[in-house]
């Protein structure tokens, strides 16, 4: 489902060499894979999801989405790409404070066009599944940061995107939220969903397909074993 072939992606240091937050990162995730990216603050996790997600372009390399080359597309094209093919789930949740939690989940379809009493009826599915059907009407200020972050799951499946991208996503949840969230990016992998989550918590996402580690902008893999172990 996703390629990435030799990301390349520096940015200007003031009076030094540009600083390369990807330095040739090359990375594959099938339909149906769990892909664990760690890695400390500045290490390029970020960067890497950015670029993955269509929002920063490479200065170097490709990406390739369901076999279309994406990286090479105009703005515009870019914008439709990830509409068709990606659901973001963040760790600050960016829910627009002033709609309720079901409205913010309808809203993703929106983007792409769609909208009406079949998306509204998906919607409410969703937050049923993920246990805040009853919090569809409150608004994201009236919400716990676990409850948040299951509206901003919902949104970010409702288009049924082949790929999910998740930064940090039980970052600032407690263990039986994070566990939750967990649980459904596991479940959307094995549905046959490709999934990518960066986070300092990989014991949350076992089994994982693959844990990888980013340094200095380098992409290496790791055995899941070898990162969880105390």
């Amino acid at each position: 489902m996703l390629e990435a072939r030799a990301l390349v992606k520096a940015y200007a240091a003031p009076g030094g060499a540009p600083i390369r937050a990807l330095d040739g990162v090359t990375l594959r995730v099938p339909g149906g894979a769990l892909a664990v990216v760690l890695g400390a603050s500045g290490s390029g996790k970020s960067t890497l999801l950015n670029v993955l997600g269509l929002l920063e372009d490479a200065d170097g390399g490709e990406v390739t989405l369901g076999g279309e080359r994406v990286s090479a597309l105009r703005r515009s094209a870019k914008s439709r790409a990830r509409g068709r093919y990606i659901g973001f789930v963040f760790q600050s949740f960016l829910l627009l404070p002033s709609l309720t939690a079901l409205d913010n989940v309808v809203l993703a379809a929106r983007y792409v066009g769609r909208s009406g009493p079949e998306t509204r009826r998906r919607a409410r599915e969703l937050l049923e599944e993920l246990g805040v059907a009853e919090r569809r009407e409150h608004y994201p200020p009236q919400l716990s940061g676990g409850e948040q972050q299951r509206v901003a799951f919902c949104r970010a499946v409702l288009n049924d995107p082949p790929l999910l991208l998740a930064d940090e996503p039980t970052g600032n949840l407690d263990d039986a939220n994070a566990h939750v969230i967990a649980g459904a990016l596991r479940r959307r992998a094995a549905a046959g969903g490709a999934v990518v989550v960066v986070t300092h918590r990989p014991e949350a996402f076992v089994p994982a397909t693959a844990v990888f580690r980013i340094e200095n902008g380098r992409l290496e893999g790791y055995p899941l074993k070898k990162e969880v172990a105390p």
